[in-house]
């Protein structure tokens, strides 16, 4: 019997671990391990933060779940990675510290035959002075962090009620932030919120972002062909924003976070900054820190992850000028090229380079986004690496048979743009490739048949449907696996 250890249980790990015993049986060994006990569907936080929708209406608990589908279940994170094992121990490892209340503190080892490293990013607030919910501004980047923020939220208002006006910043803390697309919806759910609550003529909202233009999300931004006509998603995303009198700030590095007001860094060196009164700011992500030591040990960190923290797999790393990269640059397997039986999926693999065209201020300061990879392109890759995996386990396959390259992949995503069954909206995008690949795509980077866009109540409805959904397939529900990725 082998034992396939996933580190990790959010959207990628969770995934992973299902497949796997699907496929597998219990012919074969699978163990989670993940700081966390509760599993969350973080698409859902945006409507914690404005009060739709409450914490238990987007966590279940791990433990029963995976007892049923009898998996052991570690509550601990892991530290550090001994893939040639140790002096004592020869078969490769990981070394866990638990989280559990019963056990917090306590160290353990367990080996494996096959590593998933799934442990998602390390929001690191500390890279902008006074970001975050230790600081000086809210974040609905965790369940807690959103029930929070609704809370500082909901004071905001009662200010507006009793007659002062608030200024409500929305948007990314870092130059280098990802995920700009969750701060958005936030910042359109807001809005929608306080005309529901009747005082959004006492509220200015400002948008800030890292993008070097609106509607870029980190992804290059997206071209969408309707009526005839071909629209890039800057005019799309500007279009919302003036329809409901927000307004923007884009090629923007947060340098520090006040009590009531950022300082922030523009291309051209100029520091500005800007008053608020309320401020959700997305903070960078970096990898958990996980440390790796060879058989002699000796620290390879540096050689098994990139300096982000990120586990480098079967990408291009090299650094070369961005007009250069090409799809084929971006991971196929999400294979570690060291070491044959450990792969990464979701945000925990190193992207070998930005979508986004990587721009620096006159300072020297990076201000463009990271990539995406959260969401449905986190479960496609985790799916095709437990199949991979499971191959390999029951002797299917000697290697990784099954492709799920960025570059490769389409993306679906509906975006809310306010919460209500009878008034809420939301955007339903497709886009395909993730990638931009202009030798096949000359004019956009991408296929117009597969990239559109619509805004409508109907899409409203199909996101809160889907989170049910999704949320059912987690718990691993009879049938779960016909709901895709």
């Amino acid at each position: 019997m082998a034992r396939l250890l996933i580190l990790g249980a959010g959207i990628a790990g969770h995934t992973a671990a299902m497949h796997a015993r699907r496929k597998l049986g219990q012919r074969h060994e699978i163990v989670v391990v993940s700081p966390n006990r509760l599993w969350n569907w973080i698409p859902s936080n945006i409507w914690v933060g404005v009060g739709f929708m409450t914490v238990e209406d987007v966590t279940f608990e791990l433990a029963p779940v995976y007892r049923r589908l009898g998996i052991p279940f570690h509550q601990a994170r892991a530290v550090a990675l001994y893939p040639e094992g140790t002096p004592e121990e020869t078969a490769p490892q990981v070394e866990i510290e638990y989280t559990d209340p019963a056990r917090r503190g306590e160290k353990a080892r367990l080996t494996y035959d096959y590593l998933i490293n799934a442990t998602g990013p390390r929001l690191n607030f500390g890279a902008t002075p006074g970001l975050g919910p230790e600081g000086h501004s809210v974040s609905v980047c965790t369940h807690g962090h959103a029930a929070e923020a609704f809370v500082k939220l909901g004071a905001c208002v009662e200010r507006m009620r009793a007659g002062a006006r608030q200024k409500i910043l929305i948007g990314t803390g870092h130059g280098t932030c990802t995920c700009q697309g969750a701060a958005f919806e936030y910042l359109l759910n807001v809005e929608h919120y306080l005309r529901r609550q009747k005082v959004r003529d006492r509220a200015e909202l400002v948008w800030i972002s890292n993008e070097q233009e609106v509607g870029d999300f980190g992804v290059g931004g997206l071209h969408i062909k309707r009526g005839g006509y071909v629209t890039h998603s800057r005019i799309f995303a500007e279009s919302l924003l003036t329809e409901r009198d927000i307004r923007w700030i884009t090629q923007a590095a947060v340098r520090e976070v006040l009590p009531d007001r950022v300082l922030y860094e523009r291309l051209d060196g100029t520091v500005h900054e800007e008053t608020f009164d309320f401020a959700m700011l997305l903070p960078p992500f970096s990898g958990v820190g996980l440390k790796a030591v060879n058989g002699k040990g000796e620290d390879i960190t540096g050689a098994v992850f990139a300096g982000n923290g990120f586990m480098k797999v079967d990408g291009d790393y090299k650094d070369k000028p961005y007009a250069e990269w090409t799809p084929e640059d971006w991971p196929r397997t999400y294979q570690s090229p060291l070491y044959p039986n450990i792969f990464a999926a979701g945000i925990a693999f190193a992207p070998p380079h930005a979508i986004s065209k990587p721009m620096k201020s006159v300072n020297g300061t990076p201000i463009f986004p990271t990539p995406p990879r959260t969401g449905m392109p986190s479960g496609v890759m985790a799916r095709q690496i437990a199949l991979n995996i499971a191959d390999m386990m029951s002797g299917r396959a000697t290697e990784p048979r099954r492709t799920a390259s960025l570059a490769r992949m389409g993306a679906a995503c509906i975006a809310s743009a306010g919460a209500g069954w009878r008034d809420g909206t939301a955007v339903s995008m497709t886009m395909y490739p993730i990638i931009p690949d202009f030798k096949t795509y000359p004019q956009t980077g991408r296929c117009l048949r597969y990239t559109t866009g619509e805004i409508g109540l109907a899409g409203h409805w199909i996101k809160h449907l889907l989170h049910f959904g999704f949320i059912y397939k987690a718990k691993a529900r009879p049938f779960w696996m016909v709901i895709p990725e």
